[in-house]
């Protein structure tokens, strides 16, 4: 029962700071939405998507895990899975010209702006350009209080765990924080602040109240 209480106070604050975020990508014309579970933010992206969509997307833990990516290799859609591809270069470059590219920001302030690291800089290159749409899947862990700290977020939290999933040698697989490093292997060659959409009805964020991704 206790668990229970707090997990619904939990949910009564992420569905305010949601509204917040929410206001926030209004007001930076892009969409914004709110679902109170994985099943909820599949329908809402399933939504977004219309059936006979080219889809691609640039590793989003998220996607999977509200269930996306299997609906989508099971429907209507032409899914381009990069991950199954042995020219992973032609999957990266089909991104450019998608009718719908899925992703996750590394973070996200509480009034709106998307950061996203990169290493290679497709992903971050057809969030800002390309695709007709971008679809974000959000869990509320992704929100800070501002620039500084989503900026530090994805530094410190989703730019260590991302680069402990590849064989590679970077100070952060070791010591779980930014080192700031020029190595080789570094996966932050890249960051996008995304504060405005040009293009109205292009980008999308579904906020979910959960904890996904890194």
């Amino acid at each position: 029962m206790e668990n229970d209480t707090i997990r619904s106070f939990e949910t009564k604050r992420n569905e305010m700071l949601a509204q917040k975020v929410i206001k926030g990508l209004e007001s930076r014309n892009m969409g914004g939405y709110y679902a109170a579970n994985r099943q909820e933010a599949l329908e809402k992206a399933l939504e977004l998507i219309p059936r006979g969509s080219t889809v691609t997307m640039g590793g989003c833990m998220s996607a999977h895990q509200i269930g996306l990516i299997k609906a989508l290799n099971e429907g209507d859609y032409h899914f381009i899975d990069r991950d199954a591809m042995e020219d992973k270069r032609a999957a990266m470059l089909a991104a450019y010209d998608a009718d719908v590219f899925l992703a996750s920001p590394n973070a996200m302030t509480g009034d709106g702006q998307l950061v996203n690291i990169d290493g290679n800089a497709n992903r971050v290159s057809a969030i800002a350009q390309g695709p007709k749409k971008v679809v974000f899947i959000a869990g509320m862990n992704k929100v800070c209080d501002d620039l500084d700290g989503a900026m530090k977020r994805a530094r410190n939290v989703a730019a260590p765990i991302n680069a402990q999933r590849f064989p590679i040698d970077t100070p952060c697989t070791r010591t779980g924080a930014c080192m700031d490093c020029k190595t080789p292997d570094t996966i932050c060659c890249q960051f996008l602040i995304t504060r405005y959409s040009k293009h109205p009805g292009r980008i999308h964020v579904i906020l979910v109240d959960d904890a996904l991704g890194f």
